[in-house]
């Protein structure tokens, strides 16, 4: 296959006919042979390679040329559907590869119709949208092929209808349903099933490997090779997966179901709605303990006294409610599954509260969720001797958790014992090409390891910028010192810049302080706060202005492609270190030195640099780009390892000299840039 895959990265390549912008570079058919060959080997390989590598075709074109089934997972449902839409068919059409392929999602991204009828004749809506929203997805479901949401565009994403018309792993009837026969999620199940390159998500892998709900289990075993794209968002995926949550949005939506399955089948029976709204009391009020928002070790709830008896009063009147279903589960097929769901969340709960959790997600009568088989002993937390209890607290929920400190053991018995290749890919996965922290995490340690520089020529393209005399990032006024430092760089920049903040309240008091600034100084730039939009949505804002200054916390640091001058400048705050009061980190940290182990240069700078690898990527995405990387927090330059940090970072010019940084946006764009 070696010589069929260098025909394909060769000047002669079928893929210029279909890629205009195809041209052939050494680290993509470099990597696309690694891939050959552990595909070839059914070996382990994790590989780095840097923007511009054309990663996404590296792997595609030896995937698609060895045959055999294939599973894609990736990051996010956006670069899934890119994967399905535009990549695939691109690289199948130029390979002449009869392949077929198929996109697999959550059940959760499909109408379902028994929901959806539900929902209808239940009659109660919060609002106008609600109403007519439903009355578009009720048509959409008539005509649709496949259910997905995405492709209905006059309904938001985010509408609050979906969560009414679309079913879960709990409230799923499953061959119970009356709409059995015409699902969607089947359909896409079984279209996978039948298909060559199934494309899923990292969630839905995670979380059907754990629950044995969302399909992807019955294609493993006829799989040949496994591909996992945006590698590096793994090791947090998984560990939400290889843990348990009880959130008090799943006892939410448990009340809310029961009563418009009592209202279609157990009309006379009165005191079961009363007992849902006494559940969904006590969940609302088990929130309310807690006035902000964040997260919180278990330990930490003896200092909020009503939390425990709030605790216990939620236990109680899921207990009766659970007692109440039990009398009238026969009535009808949504009892029934109410039933399971409350005795499974009382389960739960209960061992919660003992702090005792069980060696693996809770069955019902013998089966998991929706009749599943429950993961067998050792598939899950094994021991759970080393686990975290912790509280996540968000404006409407409170979520109770428990998570591995370590799923390197747990993911490594996934994967062992199977011949078939895993290959796990990303831009960001090593530190100075050392793959330690990554294969550490997620039990790769025998795995193959390859690294690729990205091909442009950041030499010329990119300036490195540290601003002198800024304050130490932990000072009064240090977000107030950042913006001043950054003015000079956005005119220079005639806006076109990124500002990425470690914190949602940095990025909110620099956007006050920045709107301040603009009005004084007469600046038209757009200025642009996450939040104001969907991600997307305000992405193509951004491109569409073409001087536009874009604030944005977590979720710009990555996934996020600009090209051309739309972008020049990225500004980040400060140096992406997890908070240290973070319950599941803080553990982890008091783990290693328990064992003898640095945290700190072994875990948690190696996160920091990954992350903010991430960041200083949204700068140059293209051959063309030209721009200026802002770090603006001075540890880079005062700690001992903040070499360490920026010798991580692309090979750009660097400086602290802010005349030298603003001259750079001024000067020609070079012809020599490859």
């Amino acid at each position: 296959m070696s010589a069929e895959v260098e025909r394909f990265f060769s000047e002669q390549s079928p893929l210029a006919a279909e890629v205009a912008s195809f041209r052939p570079r050494a680290q993509q058919r470099e990597m696309a042979l690694a891939v050959a060959e552990a595909i070839r080997d059914n070996a382990i390989l994790v590989v780095e390679a840097g923007t511009g590598t054309g990663k996404t075709f590296a792997y595609l074109v030896p995937a698609l040329l060895n045959g055999g089934k294939v599973i894609i997972s990736t990051g996010t449902k956006n670069l899934q559907d890119q994967l399905f839409q535009k990549d695939l068919p691109m690289v199948r059409d130029a390979l002449k590869a009869p392949v077929s392929v198929a996109l697999l999602k959550g059940r959760a991204n499909y109408v379902c119709h028994y929901h959806l009828a539900r929902t209808e004749s239940d009659g109660m809506f919060k609002t106008r949208d609600d109403i007519r929203h439903l009355g578009k997805i009720k048509q959409y479901a008539k005509v649709s092929d496949s259910g997905d949401k995405s492709g209905i565009s006059d309904v938001p994403e985010n509408a609050p209808i979906w969560m009414q018309v679309t079913s879960t792993r709990d409230n799923c009837l499953g061959q119970e349903c009356p709409n059995h026969k015409e699902c969607f999620v089947l359909k896409a199940r079984s279209d996978a099933m039948k298909a060559d390159i199934v494309v899923v998500n990292h969630h839905l892998f995670f979380a059907d490997v754990m629950l044995r709900d969302e399909g992807v289990a019955e294609l493993l075993p006829t799989c040949n090779t496994v591909i996992f794209d945006e590698a590096h968002q793994l090791p947090e995926t998984a560990s939400l997966f290889f843990g348990e949550s009880l959130s008090t949005t799943l006892l939410l939506d448990l009340a809310r179901d029961t009563r418009i399955e009592t209202a279609a089948a157990a009309r006379d029976f009165a005191p079961l709605p009363k007992a849902c709204d006494e559940l969904d009391k006590a969940a609302r009020d088990l929130r309310l303990v807690f006035k902000k928002e964040g997260r919180l070790p278990a330990t930490a709830t003896e200092d909020f006294r009503e939390f425990a008896p709030a605790l216990k009063t939620l236990g109680e009147k899921l207990a009766q409610l659970n007692g109440m279903l039990e009398k009238q589960a026969e009535r009808s097929e949504g009892l029934e599954n109410c039933w399971q769901r409350a005795q499974a969340l009382s389960q739960q709960l209960k061992q919660w509260m003992a702090e005792q959790p069980s060696p693996q997600p809770s069955p019902v009568n013998g089966r998991g969720g929706n009749g599943s088989p429950p993961p067998q002993a050792g598939e899950g937390l094994g021991e759970r001797d080393e686990v975290v209890r912790w509280l996540e607290i968000f404006h409407h929920s409170l979520q109770l958790n428990t998570t591995p400190l370590s799923i390197a053991e747990i993911f490594e018995k996934q994967i062992g014992g199977s011949a078939r290749a895993w290959i796990f890919t990303s831009a960001t996965l090593a530190v100075k090409r050392d793959f330690s922290l990554y294969q550490t995490e997620m039990g790769l340690l025998k795995a193959k390891t390859a690294c690729w520089d990205s091909p442009f020529n950041y030499g010329e393209q990119a300036l490195l910028y540290v601003p002198q005399n800024l304050p130490e990032p932990n000072s009064e006024g240090y977000t107030e010192a950042v913006v001043q430092a950054a003015l000079p760089l956005i005119e220079a920049s005639k806006g076109r810049a990124f500002l990425l903040f470690t914190s949602l309240r940095a990025m909110q008091r620099a956007h006050e302080i920045l709107q301040a600034e603009f009005d004084r100084r007469g600046w038209d730039y757009p200025l642009m706060l996450q939040g104001e939009g969907s991600r997307n949505e305000m992405l193509s804002r951004f491109r569409e202005h073409g001087n536009a200054v874009l604030l944005g916390s977590q979720s710009f640091w990555e996934g996020v492609d600009v090209r051309g001058e739309a972008l020049s400048l990225v500004i980040i705050d400060k140096l992406p270190f997890a908070p240290p009061d973070d319950p599941v980190l803080a553990a982890r940290i008091e783990q290693m030195k328990k064992q003898g182990r640095n945290a700190f240069m072994e875990y948690q700078l190696p996160r920091a640099i990954i992350t903010l690898k991430q960041g200083a990527g949204r700068l140059i995405r293209d051959e063309t780009d030209r721009g200026v990387l802002m770090i603006c927090d001075p540890r880079i330059i005062t700690k001992h390892y903040g070499k360490r940090i920026w010798q991580s970072l692309p090979p750009m010019r660097r400086t602290r000299d802010e005349a030298v940084a603003v001259e750079f946006f001024n000067q020609p764009v070079s012809t020599s840039s490859t």
